[in-house]
């Protein structure tokens, strides 16, 4: 049998009560068979999600395997893909009607493309509410479109890549137990031009297991110091690709990412271990130098006299001004 075009790697760890509504998103796509295969890997479910995958027989490749963590279980789905093109899923989220044949004829179009994305519908299973999941969508590569790229999020599982440039950013570390879709997601921009489709063509389901809670109000403080234990692992790995690969703060883009990357993780800590004034400041003078070009002129303002403020109120009393951060602004992934 000739290798299908397109393989959909899922990826599930005791997600039975979805897996099936994953599954059949994927099968029932307006897409040739012969040219699609469904490859699950279980990370060591103790549920029934075994069970219910083994029913769809061979319209699915199952792999279970011990837990081992988001990372191993990827590079496991990808050694395994056949495909030109590789789609992620996780075994709680669905396709929505369409989004093979998009990704697919988008590939075609433009052989040089390393990876197609797109936009979510947000599903919360509580209130039954849709919400459209809001980051910039970009196109090219950014040594074509550097101001943009700026504003750069890896999409997650949003994300198809073609293998061969794929190739270029695995293994994924396998110490990220989590997050691990992030991490290719954002080196491929260095390897190959990238194409941001306009539509939603998948459904993220919020139902209070995820990796991530969306409303960090809502975080406890132990959970908060594991997710920053969590990217504070994802993080140094993708430091560690990009310095073997020769990409360096003389990069731009780089530059960027890298600033952005700490000012996150020291938001984090923040939240686990509030700052002292001095380390305080420093942080919105980094914050400043890398978003500032960016912003407008009033923001930067602003930004200006709530930094030189904090020296006399701190971290729990800022800001001195309140401001409303612009729609470009970063964000946590859905994970």
């Amino acid at each position: 049998m000739a290798n299908p075009l397109i393989s959909v790697v899922i990826t599930a760890y005791n997600y039975g009560r979805f897996i099936e509504e994953a599954i059949d998103s994927v099968l029932s796509q307006d897409f040739p068979p012969d040219q699609l295969e469904v490859v699950v890997v279980d990370d060591g479910s103790t549920d029934d999600t075994g069970e219910r995958v083994r029913r769809y027989g061979p319209q699915v490749r199952y792999f279970p395997t011990p837990n081992r963590g988001q990372a191993a279980a990827l590079n496991l789905g990808f050694n395994m893909a056949r495909g030109e093109i590789i789609s992620l899923l996780d075994g709680d989220d669905l396709f929505l009607p369409g989004k093979l044949s998009r990704v697919a004829g988008a590939f075609q179009r433009d052989p040089a493309l390393g990876m197609v994305y797109h936009p979510m519908v947000g599903w919360d299973m509580q209130t039954d509410e849709r919400r459209k999941t809001e980051f910039p969508l970009l196109s090219g590569t950014p040594s074509d479109n550097p101001d943009d790229f700026f504003w750069y999020l890896a999409p997650g599982t949003c994300a198809s890549f073609r293998r061969k440039f794929l190739d270029h950013c695995l293994p994924i570390p396998e110490t990220i137990r989590m997050l691990a879709d992030d991490y290719p997601g954002w080196l491929i921009v260095f390897v190959a031009p990238i194409l941001a489709l306009p539509d939603c063509l998948s459904v993220y389901r919020v139902h209070g297991k995820n990796s991530f809670q969306t409303d960090e109000r809502q975080i406890p403080l132990e959970t908060r110091k594991h997710r920053l234990r969590l990217w504070q692992i994802v993080i140094d790995a993708k430091r560690k690709w990009l310095a073997e690969n020769g990409y360096t703060r003389e990069n731009p883009t780089v530059a960027a990412f890298l600033d952005r990357w700490r000012l996150y993780l020291e938001t984090q800590e923040f939240a686990v271990c509030p700052p002292g004034r001095l380390r305080f400041f420093s942080h919105l003078m980094l914050y400043n130098r890398c978003y500032g070009p960016h912003l407008s002129w009033r923001l930067r303002a602003i930004n200006c006299v709530n930094t030189a403020a904090s020296l006399l109120t701190g971290y729990s009393r800022y800001p001195l001004l309140d401001w409303r951060r612009p729609n470009k602004a970063p964000a946590a992934n859905l994970d």
